[in-house]
């Protein structure tokens, strides 16, 4: 009995669509208010380091000293604090999602 239910199901199932949709179909495609990841234009950044202590969850660290912003990926949870917080507008939130990491670390960014 339970031969021709399942029989029934794959014969069905051959002349469908597919019930999922293929990630290269959604390729390109944001939804309006996505949040993706912060961005940092570093040749206007005054290293201020306002959006560090407005971070709620200190994933980025600034030195002025040194001129480095660094952001840890892994640990933004993208509430865009850091964005409304800083003086120079140099961050801004990026709709387009970061590549994927193999392994945790922190992006420097310098204003060599």
């Amino acid at each position: 009995m339970s031969f021709f239910s399942i029989t029934k199901t794959i014969v069905a199932s051959l002349f469908k669509k597919p019930e999922t949709i293929a990630v290269s179909e959604l390729a390109g495609h944001v939804k309006p208010r996505t949040r993706g990841h912060i961005a940092i234009a570093i040749g206007d950044c005054i290293y201020c380091g306002a959006c560090a202590r407005r971070c709620p969850t200190k994933a980025i660290e600034v030195t002025k000293a040194e001129s480095t912003w660094t952001i840890e990926r892994f640990r933004c949870i993208q509430c865009g604090c850091c964005v409304e917080v800083c003086p120079k507008k140099c961050l801004r939130m990026e709709t387009a999602q970061t590549d994927a990491a193999f392994e945790k670390g922190k992006d420097v960014f310098t204003n060599a």
